[in-house]
């Protein structure tokens, strides 16, 4: 009985001593999560060539259980701005937790940071430091920023001056999914100091308002503007009124309406877009093709009489 007793005791010092082990070595964001840590990846890498499976190889090799979503890797080629319209647009529906690792980069090897930013959302965005953020912050607050700097947190000894997706940004925002405390990255930033995009504003005077094109609909041509449903409402139009407006250097009168359909095939309309934004449209077909947009484009809306 005595021998059993003290087998026993040895049996529950040992599985104690694994389970103490195991604390240290798996972070406690994977013993705690219930679900898998999700990655969500944006480039405009496109995808005809090998560098967006090469950076989700370098994710998988630092936590082969994380889930990556792919947010797009065919944003326009070069575009801050809409990289920073995709991540604004997205972040909302992702828990606190989600990272948020984006390669929309012209600046790659100059001296411009890589980046870790935590959001008073409790999310976190791995970039490099061009204004990608700027749109998350003016939306939600920033808690902290890093600089990464931590070789530990990179791919490899020898990094590429072209290709941070591979060396960088992955790797960092695989470690970060893993549960690795983020301060070690490197040193803390100034949440002020961080590069923004300079948008332009929305304004309403005795003219009127005056807004800006800012991107089309993907593939449908739909014009995307900064401008929010409140302050185009302030204007006084309803829906079934025609709204008049200078469009660049064009003048156009168009149907306030709730959707594409409420006017006849091939013609124009204004519309409140899903993400609550003032967007104007033909009904199956491109606004920008037939109307000649090519973003950014200024335009006024004079108040409604």
């Amino acid at each position: 009985m005595r021998d059993l007793l003290a087998d026993a005791h040895k049996l529950i010092l040992s599985t104690a001593a694994l389970l103490s082990f195991a604390a240290v070595a798996i972070p406690a964001f994977a013993l705690d999560a219930k679900y898998p840590p999700t990655i969500v990846f944006m480039t405009d890498f496109g995808t005809v060539d090998d560098a967006v499976p090469i950076c989700k190889g370098v994710m998988y090799s630092v936590m082969p259980s994380v889930r990556v979503v792919d947010l797009s890797h065919q944003v326009n080629r070069f575009s801050i701005l809409d990289g920073a319209r995709f991540l604004e647009g997205a972040s909302p529906y992702y828990p606190a937790g989600t990272v948020f690792v984006t390669v929309i980069d012209p600046g790659v090897g100059s001296k411009r940071k890589a980046v870790i930013i935590k959001s008073k959302r409790g999310q976190y965005f791995v970039l490099p430091d061009n204004g990608l953020i700027t749109m998350v912050a003016d939306r939600d607050g920033l808690e902290g920023a890093r600089e990464i700097t931590n070789t530990n947190w990179m791919y490899g000894k020898a990094l590429s001056s072209t290709f941070h997706g591979r060396d960088i940004f992955s790797p960092a925002g695989a470690h970060l999914a893993r549960g690795d405390d983020w301060t070690q990255v490197g040193p803390a930033l100034a949440v002020k100091s961080l590069v923004r995009l300079d948008l332009e504003a929305v304004k309403i005077d005795d003219e009127g308002l005056h807004g800006e094109v800012i991107a089309t609909d993907g593939p449908f041509g739909n014009l995307i503007t900064n401008v929010a449903v409140d302050d185009f409402l302030k204007l006084g139009y309803q829906r079934g009124q025609t709204v008049p407006m200078m469009l660049g250097d064009m003048k156009v009168d168009l149907p306030f309406v709730n959707t594409f359909s409420d006017v006849p095939l091939k013609k124009p309309l204004i519309y409140i877009d899903s993400r609550g934004y003032f967007a104007l449209a033909l009904n199956q077909a491109s606004f920008a093709d037939v109307y000649g947009i090519k973003p950014p484009v200024k335009f006024t809306i004079p108040r409604a009489k």
